[in-house]
């Protein structure tokens, strides 16, 4: 089908092309990737934008020997073509297929894994470093893109690394900055000259006739600022002040330029950093014009671009996040709302629109994202943050430190909490309930359905001081009517039995309560009774007089979660009955002690036993029990 892919299965059969032939070959991968994704949806726009950056990478560098290391990794769709997984591909991100992301555990080139962003400049510094100490001539290129230099731990590598005298390249796949002035003849020039080998070769020369002496100091100092000067308009002088030479821009889709310029940086020693200017979504119109659109889009056809499937589906919870922070800043002008970088993803672009002087997108920096809530609050401000519950790990000492200690009143929604699918094991929000139970001045609630959750944002807003969490899932919600949901605030600590029933109470937290009152509808069709369900709403401040109730009325307990089963809703039972002498059989259901891969959300609720079908097996295996 393809002239030119359909013959490279490895880096090293890239490299025996010439640049007639790669050229093509970077035209097909787009094809294929946009084949493949049309199908099986995936991250699109941005691995068609970083095409030439790693076949010119993998055509220079000596991979993998020579190592690579993505930021972030929804852009390697090339590299994992080209890298032998060319037929796999078509089951990315599926059951048994290839991780969406760079994973060590699948193939050789993929020096370290990656899912959450700006990791790159670190863990290429370090491999560095190995490298270094083990006495192995290994070239390493870290490549960051899709604002993952807005992260804070991405300065601290680079700062870090221009520290050192570490052989790294940092390539900055920059595909949202559009930087006019530096095109033209004299940037080109300037461009080849400071990457020419003699030229290096000479200035190293004279950096050791100098030697450690003031004078080769302060003409360093001199020859800094003067460059500095020459790379004002690029921004290259940051990159100079942290201690990288700054290279660029390049034309990131120029796949001529791409090598050339890589061929002379591979010779160049030391920390630098080249500067690539790449469209997102390049070679797809539909991805072009509509970038953000087209980061995940879902199944589309290709041939015509218009995207498939979402007719009828009930209103995904991020939806109503958003339309409801809208009626809180409608009412409130201390409503806030702050978004890493995450503003469609999270539901807040109507916002955005609605109070652009009310609406914070402080970048891909959860960190910042939390002290400034809580900066934010002390101010007397009502923030709002929304976080995925995965990258809100990354900002657990700010939500202790900055925001729960000062008891400061922010509102944190953890959007994608629980088992999110395709995403796989980097982006699982499952380590939430157990991570900020043991915080103090914390709350933390999950609601069952879109009304819940509406009712809860409402609770927030003068819930009292400390973190007020609410975390939901992924995608849609239960199609329960949240437009007419009342707007009362939900009494704080406390749950709510939604079915009656014996013998075995069940205790759910979040939606696994839906679930876990169509199993006990089924166990009562199997058995004539029905298990009682609770749905718990609160982990923190938990009802004890649900779990009080239920350690003395019913023969057995079983708790539902969607979070890991250690340190969450299951733990939280298991404490109170121990501490006051309840001898009742408990059992819980909840993830596993392990990392759960990509797969869809009903299969990986099911092999959870998360499910109707696993709680009612496992109500079946209690009855048995009792």
């Amino acid at each position: 089908m393809y002239k030119i892919l359909d013959k490279v299965d490895s880096p090293a059969d890239l490299r025996k092309l010439d640049m007639d032939q790669l050229k093509v070959l970077c035209s097909e991968i787009r094809d294929y990737i946009v084949t493949c994704c049309a199908d099986n949806p995936g991250h699109l726009a941005s691995s068609l934008g970083a095409v030439e950056l790693i076949v010119g990478l993998h055509y220079v560098f000596d991979t993998p020997k020579d190592k690579l290391v993505f930021d972030v990794g929804h852009q390697a769709y090339a590299h994992k073509i080209l890298t032998g997984r060319k037929e796999d591909f078509r089951r990315n991100r599926m059951a048994g297929g290839l991780s969406g992301f760079p994973n060590r555990d699948e193939s050789p080139w993929d020096s370290f894994g990656v899912g959450h962003a700006s990791t790159s400049v670190s863990a290429a510094l370090g491999l560095v470093e190995a490298a270094k100490v083990a006495g192995r001539d290994e070239k390493v290129v870290a490549l960051i893109g899709d604002g993952a230099m807005t992260g804070g731990l991405a300065l601290e590598g680079l700062n870090n690394a221009g520290d050192t005298n570490a052989d790294i390249l940092v390539v900055l796949n920059d595909n949202e900055m559009a930087i006019d002035g530096n095109k033209g003849g004299i940037h080109s020039y300037l461009l080849k000259f400071i990457t020419n080998p003699g030229y290096n070769k000479l200035k190293e020369s004279v950096w050791d006739r100098l030697g450690r002496s003031g004078v080769r100091n302060w003409v360093q100092r001199m020859v800094r600022r003067t460059k500095s000067g020459l790379v004002t308009a690029t921004g290259g002088e940051l990159f100079e002040a942290f201690g990288l030479r700054y290279f660029g821009p390049v034309d990131g889709n120029d796949i001529a330029q791409v090598v050339e310029t890589l061929r002379r940086l591979r010779g160049i020693k030391g920390p630098k950093l080249l500067h690539a200017l790449t469209v997102k979504g390049k070679g797809y119109a539909p991805a072009e014009a509509s970038p953000t659109t087209w980061h995940a889009p879902g199944k589309f056809d290709a041939a015509t671009g218009r995207r498939l499937g979402g007719e009828g589906r009930a209103t995904r919870y991020q939806d109503v996040f958003g339309q409801v922070l809208c009626d809180l800043a409608e009412k409130d002008p201390r409503v806030v709302g702050i978004t890493p970088a995450m503003a469609t993803g999270s539901g807040m672009s109507r916002f955005a629109a609605m109070f652009p002087d009310r609406f914070f997108d402080v970048g891909i920096a959860e960190e910042h994202a939390a002290t400034f809530a809580a900066g934010l609050a002390a101010g007397g401000a009502r923030p709002y943050c929304a976080i995925y519950s995965s990258f809100a790990q990354r900002a657990y000492d700010q939500i202790i430190h900055d925001v729960a200690l000062q008891h400061l009143p922010v509102v944190f929604c953890f959007d994608r909490a629980g088992l999110v699918g395709e995403d796989g094991a980097t982006h699982q929000g499952v380590f939430d309930l157990a991570a900020f139970r043991s915080i103090p001045n914390c709350v933390i609630s999950a609601p069952r359905d879109e009304s819940e959750l509406a009712r809860l944002l409402h609770s927030g807003l003068d819930a009292g001081s400390g973190p007020f969490i609410i975390r939901y899932p992924r995608g849609c919600g239960e199609g329960a009517p949240w437009k007419t949901a009342r707007t009362e605030k939900v009494p704080l600590g406390k749950g709510e039995k939604i079915v009656d029933g014996e013998v075995i109470a069940i205790l759910a937290l979040g939606p696994e309560a839906c679930r876990a009152a169509e199993a006990a509808e089924a166990f009562r069709q199997r058995h004539g009774f029905s298990p009682a369900v609770y749905d718990m709403r609160f982990l923190k401040p938990v009802d004890t007089s649900i779990l009080e109730e239920a350690a003395t009325s019913y023969k057995a307990v079983l708790t539902v979660e969607e979070g890991c089963l250690k340190g969450g809703l299951f733990s939280e039972a298991c404490e109170y009955m121990a501490a006051s002498g309840h001898s009742v059989p408990l059992h819980g259901l909840g993830v596993p002690d392990r990392f759960i891969t990509q797969d869809s959300q009903p299969s990986q609720r099911a092999a959870c036993s998360l499910d109707c079908e696993g709680i009612l097996g496992e109500l079946e295996r209690i009855f048995k029990k009792s």
